[in-house]
């Protein structure tokens, strides 16, 4: 995943705590511009390949995975678990001492409705977890970053609409975190104990909705308050239209991002807290996240 918007920030983290760092990538050559691209080693190869995958996992002691598929299709459920069973089943045979994923955060009692993407995410944490090397699978909702999909709608919904008809689900609670958050759980996970192998939920310190992450926006970038109609019936399908002709994040990504964001999703515990301390100035509120990811 180090050509991902996660992976990507993640690698300079790794190498500041001290780390020696190999990333697989399909296309080496999306890393080019990278600072960092000199201070790794590089394996090309598709996580699909058997081959690929135990020349990037020999020899190391904590491996992330960080790969996640907002396309749709058919079998996109079946390929992300295939790609997660083989992961785990090659840290195993190759004695990686622990995996770290980053999932997404569901709610406690998962409705019968829940998205295929978010489903499909879950299980892949399952998979990683059952394979017999210790996993964290941490569980974040919104991520607010610059360069972040769900935090890209968030700015330009609020930049180009002063006044919009919103579907329902812009009312559904979440709990958003800064990305500075999520590579300091990240980082810090490499050093867990061993027998550390379960689900963590990560969130900041702010319960709020996606109507409210645009009020917050709006107020943070100087905006004038934006005027917000909600409509019953705006399905997932229409609304991912509408993100896609106003934003730059194509339907078929935002698709499953708006699907996603029709089940609450706050965290239902702060366990990680008993490993990893919360960061000295405190977890980030949403608002400062914002103002930190505009500039």
């Amino acid at each position: 995943g180090a050509t991902g918007y996660i992976g990507g920030r993640l690698v300079p983290e790794l190498l500041r705590a001290g780390y020696e760092v190999r990333v697989l990538a399909r296309h080496p050559e999306r890393l080019a511009d990278r600072t960092w691209v000199d201070d790794v080693e590089i394996v090309a190869g598709d996580a699909t390949d058997p081959v690929a995958v135990r020349t990037a996992l020999t020899g190391i002691d904590v491996a992330y995975y960080l790969m996640h598929s907002l396309m749709a299709g058919a079998a996109f459920e079946q390929t992300e678990h295939e790609i997660a069973r083989l992961f785990g089943e090659t840290a195993r045979s190759e004695k990686v001492g622990r995996i770290v994923y980053l999932g997404g955060l569901q709610p406690a009692d998962p409705p019968p409705d829940l998205s295929e993407h978010m489903r499909s995410r879950g299980e892949v944490g399952r998979l990683l977890r059952s394979s017999g090397v210790p996993t964290a699978e941490l569980r974040a909702a919104v991520i607010i970053g610059s360069g972040s999909a769900s935090f890209e709608i968030i700015r330009y919904l609020t930049d180009r609409l002063p006044a919009m008809i919103t579907p329902k689900w812009l009312r559904t609670r979440t709990q958003p975190i800064a990305i500075r958050d999520v590579l300091y759980y990240l980082v810090s996970c490499a050093s867990l104990p061993p027998e550390v192998n379960r689900t963590f939920d990560i969130g900041g310190p702010d319960v709020t909705t996606y109507e409210g992450m645009i009020e917050g926006y709006a107020a943070v970038a100087g905006l004038r308050k934006r005027i917000i109609v909600r409509a019953p019936v705006l399905t997932p399908r229409l609304s991912s239209r509408w993100v896609g002709l106003v934003t730059p994040v194509p339907s078929i990504m935002a698709r499953p991002l708006v699907e996603s964001l029709t089940a609450e999703s706050v965290c239902g515990e702060h366990d990680i807290a008993q490993y990893v301390p919360d960061p000295e100035d405190g977890l980030i509120p949403y608002r400062t996240a914002v103002d930190l990811a505009l500039q």
